[in-house]
């Protein structure tokens, strides 16, 4: 009878087998998700290593990524601690995010993370509550280059009972029981409701819509990427139904360097076609402004 590990191992298994990554790494936090991880892959993928990232936010991180490392090398992992700074915009959540995953992101190869089934609900779910649009609800990638994450499709009960199986002590972070944190309040009281007003399988239920809205938007995707149009020329760019016309702004406007696209950034550029009356610039992440002139789109840097 298969049981937990088994079940780790099987993802695991399936994802290696469909991507064939050149080169391994397992990001380790020391929690339950990413010690199953490590210790399945270390088995299934000889020479991965384990990278340990210290954001300095707690007194004891460095104690903690310390025994996470010695945790991996247990498990026969190669690991390697990085220390971070966190600061910038967003707050701490989205200041430590960024210097996490710049501090993993590897040369070449793939970096496998520990998200489970449960952490793409509470993605799916962040994103509803936002309003951020379709590519923030439909969650988290399976595989991302140079991002891996194998254990979507696992709960976050299983991880916890295959640590137990492998006899591993996993870390608990203190900020995951903090409610300061909408995401924890997400995890403690909403998903726990929701679970009991619509019987249960709602964290399931989640991931199927995360994954069909994945699939719809890479239909979108490839055929914005086909476009033989104009990507300027607002004649080219009105005949197209909104929900394209909108991908082919993205490309244009990733394209021409703009960073970090939102939702309501795309909107507002797509209102200087489909809503047009004689509206001034968008201002735009990175510095940037779009206008309409002339009957083109046009996008520069912000003069100083």
């Amino acid at each position: 009878m298969n049981g937990p590990l088994a079940e780790v191992r099987t993802a695991v298994k399936r994802f290696l087998a469909e991507h064939r990554p050149e080169r391994v790494a397992v990001a380790v936090s020391g929690g339950a998700d990413s010690l199953a991880l490590a210790a399945v892959t270390a088995g299934l993928a000889p020479g991965s290593t384990a990278v340990i990232v210290d954001h300095g936010l707690q007194q004891d991180s460095a104690e903690v990524a310390a025994e996470a490392a010695r945790t991996c090398a247990g498990l026969g992992l190669e690991a390697e601690v990085r220390r971070v700074v966190v600061a910038g915009r967003g707050g701490p959540e989205a200041a430590a995010r960024r210097a996490r995953y710049a501090a993993l992101r590897p040369e070449r190869g793939v970096v496998l993370l520990g998200h489970t089934r449960d952490d793409q609900a509470e993605t799916v779910l962040l994103g509803l509550g936002r309003g951020s649009g379709p590519r923030s609800i439909a969650g988290m990638r399976p595989y991302d280059p140079p991002w891996g994450r194998p254990l979507l499709g696992v709960s976050r009960e299983t991880t916890n009972a295959a640590c137990a199986e492998l006899d591993l002590r996993p870390w608990i972070d203190p900020h995951n029981s903090d409610p300061a944190y909408t995401r924890v309040r997400l995890r403690a009281e909403v998903l726990p409701l929701l679970e009991d007003v619509l019987r249960h399988g709602v964290a399931d239920a989640l991931a199927r819509t995360a994954a069909q809205l994945r699939e719809d938007c890479d239909a979108l995707d490839a055929l914005a990427e086909a476009f033989q149009g104009d990507r300027q020329a607002v004649g080219d760019l009105e005949r197209l139904p909104p929900a394209l016309r909108r991908r082919v702004l993205r490309l244009w406007l990733l394209g021409a360097g703009v960073p970090e696209l939102s939702d309501s950034h795309l909107r507002r550029v797509d209102a200087l076609v489909g809503g047009w009356h004689g509206q001034g610039g968008v201002w735009l992440p990175g510095g940037f402004v779009a206008r309409r002139l002339h009957g083109r789109l046009r996008v520069e840097p912000v003069q100083s």
